[in-house]
């Protein structure tokens, strides 16, 4: 059993309790529609390659009438990085040793017309400590009205905890979240940190406004879109979409790399791929 302190057992119980409200608020979206989808959780255990207990997480997923497959996941993982991998993550280039906790979300919808969406949120200790990641809209056909709710949340998110974060962390997630090799961006953005050091508690409290603006916003455009009409164009527009989505995360994503290099759970891990997709 891994033992936490004082800061990271905080963190983990707020990934965990956004956790349960999200998954309470996207279960209600699917009553709402005549579904009774509900998450299935499924636990599973990391062992560290010392060979001693290195936490794990439980991944949630639901595949509704709304949300054709969303998943949830809380992972509380520690132990030693392996190999040159520790060069490449803050604070550990000269002890390997790490903790990590998080939440992470992929939503992929049914409707075209409801964009999906990814969240995610951690917080890493090494020989440093630090807060890290966002939110951001991917919508297979772009609503300009939902693109400005979206941002609108995420610069509230923001500007409690300095004037210049929006500005900021909307840059960086254009710049993150981009495809090179297709020269276009995954979606319409949000925002993205990492390496948020210093204050805990000034920190922390950004990282829950983070959490909170999303799911008020997000389910805010679920609700408002999930019955409109789509035709079999827009579908096939959504299913090419999610290639370019599914290209990003198996090529760029940091989480998708952190999470195998240091011995995740694989459908876990991989649980931000869509059910369906095409390449034209």
């Amino acid at each position: 059993m891994m033992i936490l302190d004082t800061e990271q057992q905080t963190a983990r119980s707020w990934f965990e309790a956004l956790r349960d409200q999200i998954c309470a608020e996207f279960e209600a979206i699917e009553r709402e529609a005549g579904s009774d989808a509900a998450f299935i959780y499924t636990s599973w255990d990391r062992i560290d390659p010392s060979g001693e207990p290195g936490g794990g997480g439980v991944r949630g997923v639901m595949k509704g009438r709304v949300f054709e497959k969303v998943g949830v996941n809380v992972s509380t993982v520690g132990g030693t990085f392996e190999g040159d991998f520790a060069k490449t993550i803050n604070g550990a280039a000269d002890d390997p040793r790490f903790f990590a906790t998080g939440i992470s979300l992929v939503a992929h919808m049914a409707n075209p017309m409801v964009p999906a969406a990814h969240m995610n949120t951690r917080f890493l200790v090494t020989t440093k400590r630090w807060f890290g990641g966002g939110a951001d809209l991917n919508p297979p056909i772009p609503n300009d009205g939902d693109t400005a709710d979206f941002h609108a949340a995420m610069k509230a998110a923001c500007d409690p905890h300095g004037a210049d974060y929006h500005e900021r962390y909307k840059k960086w997630a254009d710049d993150y979240f981009y495809i090179p090799h297709r020269k276009v961006h995954r979606g319409v953005g949000g925002i993205f940190c990492d390496h948020l050091e210093g204050d805990f508690a000034a920190n922390f409290a950004f990282i829950q406004d983070i959490g909170r603006q999303f799911l008020s916003s997000y389910a805010r455009i679920v609700r408002a879109r999930m019955h409109d009409s789509f035709t079999p164009e827009d579908e096939a527009r959504m299913l090419e979409w999610r290639g370019r989505y599914a290209e990003f995360n198996l090529v760029y994503d940091r989480g998708t790399l952190f999470g195998l290099k240091t011995g995740g759970n694989i459908d876990a891990i991989l649980m931000s791929l869509p059910p369906r997709a095409t390449w034209s």
